[in-house]
């Protein structure tokens, strides 16, 4: 009668709960760290300031967030990497992530693309498609339809592609995204 109990039922669920609260932190604490690798002091670093608001707002401990901004000044081997990829009917894909291993976050998303379908692009093929508003976000210049198939296909690949630990954000050029 293993599992039939309320503290089982409990645990179950509170374990994958935590590990989704774990992994988000882990992105929002990185996103600090590469944040404050130029300016530790947020009143002077705008991408700072928002990366420790979006991490306040997932209720993030001030801790960790103290202890992310204090690694960044000590290590500065966090790296920003965009790639650039074309999934099914051509639709553009950006892929944002941050690093320690730049090769080995090329080559781990190298590998998800092409199970899904996908292929990278060389830099610069895909950007020209996004335009980057003053607060850093990308929209698509040209949104674009595709089939429902194609769609599915899609969300699959982007949802492959977003349990990689060291991505941060995933844009794409398709309507209504």
């Amino acid at each position: 009668m293993s599992g039939h109990n309320k503290w089982s039922q409990i645990k179950n669920k509170k374990g994958v709960a935590d590990l989704k609260r774990g992994k988000i932190f882990s992105k929002l604490l990185r996103a600090i760290s590469i944040a404050a690798k130029s300016e530790a002091n947020p009143e002077f670093n705008p991408r700072l300031r928002s990366a420790i608001d979006t991490a306040k707002q997932n209720q993030v401990p001030l801790d960790n967030i103290e202890r992310a901004i204090n690694k960044a000044s000590e290590e500065k081997n966090l790296e920003d990497v965009v790639i650039e990829a074309y999934g099914p009917e051509g639709s553009a894909l950006i892929i944002e992530a941050i690093t320690d291993n730049t090769n080995r976050t090329i080559n781990e998303i190298k590998s998800i693309l092409s199970d899904n379908g996908a292929k990278m692009a060389t830099q610069g093929s895909v950007m020209w498609a996004f335009e980057q508003s003053a607060n850093g976000e990308r929209t698509a210049k040209f949104p674009k339809n595709v089939s429902d198939e194609s769609k599915e296909k899609i969300a699959k690949l982007i949802s492959a592609i977003e349990e990689h630990d060291d991505v941060q954000k995933i844009i794409s050029d398709l309507a209504g995204n």
